[in-house]
């Protein structure tokens, strides 16, 4: 039976804030002790994502990235009519930890804040990158056939892990609009902003075709005549 809405509301609120809290927050904190270093950061954001995933993906499945949730709608997999209330959610979450987050800021913190190193055409080409192998791992470990309880959690997380530790320094490997909305907003750092919503809906849109194209199965032949 599907959970109902308001349910799944409130787990994707609560885990869009705690995804900023530990994620985001992994980053302030390293800003001010020096303690986490990048290798920390992005195991923070794997780590913060295998617990969501684990805790609440019974409720809502842990989107917690409305590019996600647009992913599993434009799959077929999640009904339109909650594409809207999910991605409004998933926003008041990440405006809520971000927020949360500002309160343990130095004074001029981008909050975690997502920013080109070297242009936004390189950080655009980055993140939809991202966002597709992401999107792509999803559909797939999620399918009926590969999917396998902790393994699911454990592999999509890892996926997060990695791309943050590899292309972290040169995109922020954001994969989310709402994680990089938040803290550009709260922190005023909206240089290229748009970069961090276009990309990874292309990005999940690319990958929903290409998990189409690898559901495609050659067509059985006929047997030669004897």
């Amino acid at each position: 039976m599907r959970t109902a809405l308001r349910h799944c509301l409130l787990a994707e609120v609560l885990g869009t804030a705690v995804l900023m809290i530990f994620g985001t927050g992994a980053v302030v904190v390293d800003e001010q002790t020096h303690a986490i270093g990048h290798g920390g950061i992005a195991a923070a954001f794997g780590l913060v994502v295998l617990v969501l995933i684990q805790g609440l993906g019974h409720v809502s499945g842990a989107h917690i990235n409305p590019a996600v949730t647009l992913g599993f709608w434009a799959a077929g997999r999640f009904p339109g009519r909650r594409v809207l209330p999910y991605v409004a959610a998933q926003l008041a979450g990440a405006f809520i930890g971000s927020a949360l987050v500002k309160l343990v800021a130095m004074p001029g913190s981008a909050l975690g804040a997502t920013l080109p190193a070297h242009g936004a055409a390189q950080a655009f080409a980055i993140e939809l990158f991202l966002t597709f192998w992401l999107m792509l791992v999803i559909l797939r470990v999620t399918s009926s056939y590969y999917e396998q309880g902790l393994l699911v959690g454990l592999t999509i997380s890892a996926t997060v892990a990695l791309e943050a530790l590899v292309a972290g320094p040169l995109s922020g490997a954001s994969m989310n609009p709402a994680r990089s909305l938040a803290p550009a907003v709260l922190s005023g750092q909206l240089t290229s902003a748009w970069v961090y919503v276009a990309a990874p809906v292309a990005g999940v849109l690319l990958a929903v075709v290409t998990d189409r194209l690898l559901e495609l199965r050659a067509a059985p032949q006929t047997p030669p005549a004897e």
